[in-house]
């Protein structure tokens, strides 16, 4: 009788090697040939668990010993040695669960961790996997060489696709096992049912005749989104002022465009959680829940169970309309893990909305800008960059490269949503702000710091001042902002200090705001949560930019204040579509070779690709930042509890995150000299709990004012 080659063990139950590579190439060959690469997935599929034909992996997993065998690294060996094309396929298998590797040199060691090492690492003979199994022929191209401009790059993405159809279609095949050949997966409604279900909820408002009321303009705009629905594919903008609908606009596009070229999904790409949580929600009223995946660190799953449809979802992207972050869509892009790469051939066909565009991160402009072309050149995305203050980016695609508009009559629609009148005050003190704002009946003050946002609260606090700022953990920021909201559509006295969280995604509406001078696009940002509804003239809601006399510091943002002080010297209108793009375009000319600070895409070059390293270096958020739990409500001391006796699990980090602040290092050790802070278990990793609960207020959050060492002689 023929030796059974075992896979998987589950009980008495078992899958051949053969069935569970042919499953995964069947469904890695599907996931390519959204990019015309089909049988590069099913070459893949069929060659990655070939080092499980060894003797030593079958009485392994027959013998269910914890003996490690290295089973990835024999398809990668088979793959080099074929050459070629086949070459390319060796990082995937090579890190179908350890990671994309970084290429490495001829002189690493067989111990190495990189393509090279693995490539000289002795392996178990799996050399019987020829009497099931034959090397696939693999005949398409990566791409059209003709096309993008960057061939190394393109070809570095190329594996991060394929890295992804194999990773998914290996976890989806061996899921398929583990429950006896049931799905828990959900998929959502094709994208011709989600439109209509849009056309439905907007019917009464295309009705809208008038041209020159607010809802009348909101209604020229979606038609327009609409209409351009079936607009070849490619780069699109969406200039819209505060006010003027671009949430329901862009979808509206999207779910046309997607129905007219035959695309999976949308995407929508979001830098703020805030913003991210309100359009989820918008997105479900209409579209309904099953077809909504909202995914970023704080969103919570209502089922707990592990097979939760939607958290299956937040694996590999699998929904049509995926609401996700900055920071989860381009770390995704450049990470080596498979846990975060298997989404990434979801992203192709789709259509790929970058809402408040401008907060593409500067840091990164250049890579993320290459991606983006990228995905659009190779991989059929449509991408709309969504925003009242649109960033430059012209100059960073390829000439060819055509933005079309899709705001209708753009100069016009701003002329007609102005709402505030701006005035730049130049520098004061502390105390003359304080003056000016005692003198306002419902006034925004933000300010560019948070040590800055409790001093100024300090010197006016009383009843109708509140303070909002990141000091705060978010279910206590909902809570004042609800406060905050309640006072003003009351009409009662209301004075906010805030910093910047308040710029977008939140819906408020003061008489006048206050803004120390940054970004011109975060001053026009702050002008959007002045007479926001409209209901006073502008001339009489005042949007007021001021610096103070210290000349207070602000790390990261020196440029950008910079760039915005001398145009409001040459006396530019801050709100001008000409004053916007001018000032990016100026800004992204000082910062240089820094909009690709750690040079990233020098890490793509020669086809030795360096995976890993670039996965380590990318962050858009840096990671020098740890977490501080405030257990002052019952359910956050509730909360503490169950993580100390029962251990860290995904659901409950997810509710403890609620009352989370993050700290910088220094503050951290501030804190711990003064002995304010500890571990919340033995295996916290930058996770610690605040001791000294008082140094956390209602008004004010975290005090920012600790002095080191004032625990030691207590």
């Amino acid at each position: 009788m023929d030796l059974e080659y075992i896979a998987h063990k589950d009980g008495e139950r078992t899958q051949s090697i053969k069935e569970h590579l042919f499953g995964t190439a069947q469904l890695a060959k599907q996931f390519s040939e959204v990019f015309g690469n089909g049988d590069w997935g099913y070459c893949c599929g069929m060659l990655h668990d070939i080092g499980k034909y060894s003797a030593e992996f079958q009485e392994k997993i027959k013998n269910d010993t914890d003996r490690r065998v290295d089973h990835s690294t024999a398809g990668a060996q088979l793959c080099m040695e074929q050459g070629g094309f086949y070459s390319l396929m060796s990082y995937c298998i090579a890190g179908h669960h350890a990671g994309l590797p970084d290429y490495g040199n001829r002189l690493d060691t067989a111990d190495a961790p990189t393509l090279m090492g693995r490539c000289k690492k002795k392996v178990k003979d799996y050399s019987t996997f020829c009497r099931e199994i034959s090397v696939p022929d693999v005949t398409s191209q990566p791409f059209d060489p003709d096309k993008g401009t960057d061939f190394d790059f393109s070809l570095s993405v190329f594996i991060r696709m394929l890295f992804s159809c194999l990773v998914d279609a290996d976890f989806l095949d061996t899921e398929m096992f583990m429950n006896a050949g049931q799905s828990k997966r959900d998929a959502g409604e094709r994208m011709e049912v989600l439109l209509s279900k849009l056309e439905t909820y907007v019917a009464d408002w295309l009705q809208e005749k008038a041209c020159d009321t607010v809802n009348g303009r909101r209604t020229e705009i979606l038609k327009s989104c609409l209409e351009n629905g079936r607009m070849e594919k490619g780069l699109f903008r969406l200039t819209v002022p505060t006010g003027g609908g671009k949430t329901i606009a862009s979808l509206a596009f999207a779910l046309r465009h997607a129905v007219n070229y035959h695309m999976d999904r949308v995407i929508y790409v979001i830098p703020y959680t805030s913003i991210i949580e309100q359009n989820a929600d918008v997105f479900r009223r209409i579209l309904g829940d099953e077809n909504v995946l909202e995914h970023h660190c704080g969103v919570e799953f209502s089922d707990s169970e592990e097979w939760n449809p939607m958290r299956l979802a937040a694996e590999n992207w699998d929904k049509p309309v995926v609401v996700t972050t900055n920071v989860q869509f381009f770390e995704s892009l450049f990470a080596s893990r498979s846990s975060q790469c298997r989404k990434l051939h979801n992203i192709a066909n789709s259509v790929i909305i970058f809402d408040e565009a401008q907060m593409l991160p500067n840091d990164y402009l250049k890579p993320c800008v290459s991606m983006m072309e990228e995905l659009m050149t190779n991989y059929g995305t449509s991408m709309v960059l969504c925003t009242a203050t649109q960033p430059a980016l012209t100059s960073f695609f390829p000439k060819e490269r055509q933005i079309r508009e899709l705001c209708p009559r753009r100069e016009e629609q701003f002329r007609f949503f102005k709402r505030v009148t701006f005035q730049h005050i130049g520098r004061i003190s502390e105390e003359e702000l304080v003056q000016r704002l005692q003198g306002q009946q419902q006034v925004l003050c933000i300010v560019n710091t948070k040590k800055r946002a409790q001093a100024v609260y300090d010197r006016i606090k009383g009843e109708g001042v509140y303070h909002l700022s990141t000091a705060m953990y978010p279910r206590h920021r909902r809570r004042i902002l609800s406060i905050v909201k309640n006072r003003l559509e009351t009409g009662k006295p209301c004075i906010l200090i805030s910093t910047s969280l308040v710029e977008a995604g939140v819906d408020l509406d003061f008489q006048s705001v206050y803004r120390q001078l940054s970004g011109i696009d975060s001053m026009i940002q702050a002008a959007g949560r002045c007479n926001r509804e409209g209901k006073r003239s502008a001339e009489e809601s005042r949007m007021t930019i001021f610096q103070f006399q210290d000349g207070e510091s602000v790390p990261g943002q020196r440029q950008q204040m910079d760039v915005a002080k001398y145009l409001l010297d040459q006396k530019a209108p801050v709100e001008a579509l000409e004053t916007v793009e001018q000032y990016f375009e100026t800004l992204y000319h000082l910062r240089g070779d820094s909009l690709d600070k750690k040079r990233i895409m020098e890490e793509f070059k020669n086809r030795q690709y360096n995976f890993a390293k670039t996965a380590k270096e990318f962050h858009l958020i840096e990671k020098e930042m740890k977490t501080l739990f405030i257990p002052k409500e019952a359910e956050a001391e509730q909360l503490l509890h169950q993580i100390q006796i029962q251990g860290y699990t995904k659901s409950g980090m997810r509710r403890a995150s609620q009352y989370c602040i993050q700290i910088y290092e220094e503050e951290w050790e501030r804190l711990n000299g003064a002995g304010m802070v500890r571990p919340v278990s033995e295996n916290a990793s930058n996770f610690y709990v605040l001791t000294e609960l008082q140094k956390y207020t209602e008004d004010k959050g975290f005090h920012l004012n600790i002095d080191s060492g004032v625990a030691l002689f207590m």
